[in-house]
């Protein structure tokens, strides 16, 4: 019970340091990731669009050709979701990063490290079993409520996995349409 308490503050830590800490140290890091996730075949081109967590308005221009915006869909926010808790289970800090990089530089904001830091010892904190149920959780999309498809709401009930997580353990999370995709700005 408590190791499960332990790490659901632990990962409400890191969401909150990853949505702070993302932006610059995750653009050096592993602004190579980023394109891993929609196409892994243009690394190169995302640096000069990497800074998730500086949202600029002139983005779309400084978007590579070729590459577009994501749609502002609820399937793709829980695409965006999804992508997030795999990466949780398979402690792949640089999709967690991606992801979460708006909500972690509010963190960071607020004195928590960079986000590469802190998901580091967010993966230390979660279960064995915990991980590989993240590696193939879905959403399910009915618990899903949508207000507007600017911010949508991640709540904990709609996670689908083998094993079971409290508020605690994994929590509830907010998703914005940012930058042309979808990031989670808001842990709870």
């Amino acid at each position: 019970m408590k190791t499960r308490t332990t790490v659901s503050v632990a990962v409400s830590a890191c969401v909150a340091l990853v949505a702070c800490g993302c932006g610059p140290e995750k653009a050096k890091e592993s602004a190579d990731a980023r394109p891993s996730q929609p196409s892994a075949s243009t690394p190169a081109k995302v640096p000069s669009g990497t800074p998730s967590a500086s949202a600029g308005t002139e983005k779309p221009s400084a978007t590579v050709p070729g590459i577009r915006p994501a749609p502002r869909t609820k399937e793709r926010a829980i695409q965006r979701y999804e992508q997030y808790l795999h990466g949780l289970g398979h402690e792949d800090i640089a999709t967690v990063c991606e992801v979460a990089g708006p909500g972690a530089k509010k963190a960071e904001d607020q004195g928590f490290g960079p986000c590469t830091s802190t998901y580091v010892i967010v993966f230390q904190m979660i279960s064995p079993e915990q991980k590989k149920a993240l590696q193939t959780a879905t959403v399910d999309p009915q618990r899903v409520p949508v207000r507007t498809l600017d911010k949508i709401e991640m709540p904990l009930e709609a996670v689908r996995s083998s094993a079971t997580f409290s508020e605690e353990d994994l929590g509830s999370y907010t998703l914005e349409y940012l930058e042309n995709d979808y990031y989670i700005t808001d842990g709870k």
